[in-house]
């Protein structure tokens, strides 16, 4: 059937650069039709006759599924399925398929880019540099921020898949002893931490676990109270773990060495954010990039023709509903 059926991508530029190969996605279908953006009123005209919907942003909800009757496929070009309404799809028949384990080595990477950043305090010595305060300097350096070396140090990782994994692995090659931490609604493990517990062992904390109800705020002011003077908090996972306005408290007061996020609780943070302020020092923020190297890209390109292909061969492959 995929030497027949229609494709449509709603919203190419979320994936595309203009640097990845399309062919192995366009070779699994009779049709592929690209749209670099798609805005919510364009949604079901342009789905109209497709058997293959592909998304990663664009909202499919029950009104999109009831009124294009030929769709047989979702899919989605990111893990997360929260823009597409699962329940809908099933009740008109739909299935759901999503692009899984594709950002490990580029999330993992940016995660340890971050806590490096922080343990060297780069952004501090660069602006220096920018400022003229080097060339001023009375000796041939200048060590103005104190730099931490990672060696010796303990990690704790909340969530420990595939990415934590791979995390652990980067932090354990600098020399750190990494901890694990239960997270709640999970099956207790005797190799994992209570958080209680976790948080004043840790030098830095990293966060690689899911958003949902059991996580969302998993790191208020309580449980930054319980980390060390001076600990570096990182995520790279979702803005909701962490309580915003509560980390921007920590770094102000200085009871924390520094963060960086890679994720904000609204993205992009149109309407601003606690953590968007000015005056918050030791804060690193990027723009929810960690995904986005070319080879998580491309792999991105790759899952999404394998899904396609083992859909219409009768035995999907990452499906979700």
């Amino acid at each position: 059937m995929t030497l027949t059926s229609r494709a449509v991508f709603l919203d190419l530029h979320s994936l595309d650069l203009g640097d990845l190969d399309l062919a192995p996605l366009q070779q699994a279908f009779g049709e592929l039709v690209m749209h670099e953006r798609s805005e919510p009123q364009q949604v079901i005209e342009r789905l109209q006759g497709a058997q293959v919907a592909i998304s990663n942003k664009v909202v499919l909800n029950a009104a999109t599924f009831a009124a294009c009757p030929d769709l047989k496929l979702v899919l989605i070009s990111a893990t997360g399925t929260d823009a597409v309404d699962l329940d809908a799809a099933r009740e008109h028949g739909v299935s759901v398929c999503n692009c899984q384990g594709y950002g490990t080595p580029s999330v993992a990477q940016h995660t340890l880019m971050l806590l490096l950043a922080l343990a060297t305090r780069l952004p501090d010595y660069q602006q220096a540099v920018r400022a003229g305060r080097w060339q001023q300097a009375s000796q041939f350096c200048l060590l103005d921020y104190p730099i931490v070396e990672l060696a010796g140090k303990t990690l704790g990782l909340l969530g420990h898949g595939e990415l934590g994994g791979a995390v652990a692995k980067l932090a354990e090659a600098f020399g750190m002893q990494v901890l694990l931490g239960q997270l709640p609604g999970r099956p207790l493990r005797a190799d994992h931490l209570p958080l209680d517990e976790l948080l004043p062992q840790v030098d830095a904390l990293t966060l690689h676990c899911p958003l949902n109800a059991a996580t969302r705020d998993l790191i208020g002011a309580r449980e930054l109270a319980l980390m060390k003077p001076g600990a570096f908090l990182i995520n790279s996972a979702r803005g909701g773990l962490v309580n915003e306005q509560a980390l921007a408290d920590a770094l102000r007061s200085g009871q924390l060495g520094g963060a960086a996020c890679d994720v904000l609780s609204q993205e992009p943070p149109r309407d601003g954010n606690p953590l968007l302020a000015a005056d918050i020092p030791r804060l690193i923020i990027t723009p929810h990039s960690a995904w986005g190297s070319v080879e998580a890209r491309q792999r991105i390109v790759v899952q999404l023709a394998e899904n396609a292909q083992a859909f219409f061969a009768g035995a999907p492959r990452r499906q979700v509903s």
